[in-house]
């Protein structure tokens, strides 16, 4: 393995902690013997592309130092390639690195595990999820959850986490019931009215909420948590509960196993990763061991 690693930085990513986060991670590479170079683009599509050519050009890691659309946008070079990838999480919601068991907000943390994996070639294949030719590494949500982002995003004031709040607020006050039909794998179409629908390849989305708890990155199969019809009421009730994934024992919660799913819904929008994938209809496949990561449970062990 080549000793020169590209960090992929986004350097607004978390109201500006990208930018800073980049230095002590790179030291803390540079401190283990490793050549660091950094990639930046003037947009998302001059950034992936620059990350693709870091990944053909044979870079030993490409580790993205942001949030998890950042993190989304580094998975679109390197799925599918023998390229490893790590993460420096400085992001709002961090959920892939949550789910990877990385550091949150700690990038010289980060970076020394980086650099431990590395150097012990400790490395995991996981699971994604695809849909079309996008990938994504956490939670694809669609239905309400889709709506407050529609909201949140269309909202130029207040910044941050409490925009997508108030966007919560303004779509409880238009909740309804979404009528979706839904295929499991090679299972009939079925018609249900459902609050939401969240394909989980990882266990969260929205900085730790836990909206498919028992999501695995390994086991080949998504978690499908379906919130089914209910009042706003019921869903005022049910929602504290997703931070510890206990919202899946109640009644109007199911969960299914599928490693396809095909979801269609009117005036829906798919997000995954956090980032608008369009409009509904869409197919999502898990494909089982699409990226290579550096694992920081084996570094610990170590």
């Amino acid at each position: 393995m080549t000793s020169e690693i590209t960090l992929f930085v986004n350097p607004t990513a978390g109201r500006g902690r990208g930018a800073h986060a980049a230095q002590p991670a790179a030291r803390a590479l540079r401190d283990a013997g490793f050549s660091v170079r950094t990639v930046l683009g003037t947009d998302a599509e001059d950034a992936l592309r620059r990350a693709r050519d870091a990944v053909a050009g044979g870079t030993g890691a490409l580790i993205a130092v942001g949030g998890d659309g950042m993190v989304n946008l580094a998975l679109q070079a390197v799925a599918g390639t023998r390229t490893p990838l790590g993460v420096v999480a400085v992001g709002t919601g961090n959920d892939f690195a949550r789910a990877l068991g990385l550091p949150v907000r700690e990038p010289a943390a980060a970076g020394r595990l980086a650099a431990e994996a590395l150097k012990g070639a400790l490395i995991r294949d996981v699971d994604l999820g695809r849909v079309g030719e996008r990938w994504f590494g956490t939670v694809l949500a669609s239905g309400f959850d889709s709506r407050v982002n529609d909201r949140g995003n269309r909202m130029r004031l207040p910044a941050g986490r409490f925009k997508y709040d108030l966007a919560m607020i303004a779509e409880l006050a238009a909740f309804a019931p979404v009528p979706y039909r839904v295929r499991l794998d090679d299972g009939p179409v079925q018609e249900i009215e459902a609050t939401l629908i969240a394909v989980g390849n990882g266990s969260s989305y929205g900085g730790g909420m836990r909206i498919c708890a028992d999501a695995a990155l390994d086991d080949g199969l998504f978690d499908v948590t379906v919130v089914g019809s209910c009042s706003r009421t019921t869903l005022l009730k049910v929602f504290p509960k997703v931070y510890k994934g206990t919202h899946l024992g109640h009644p109007a919660v199911t969960v299914h196993r599928a490693s396809r799913i095909e979801l269609l819904a009117q005036g829906i929008t798919g997000y995954a990763d956090g980032e608008p994938l369009g409009p509904l209809p869409l197919t999502a496949e898990c494909v089982p061991g699409a990226v290579r990561v550096l694992d920081p449970a084996a570094a610990r062990v170590e």
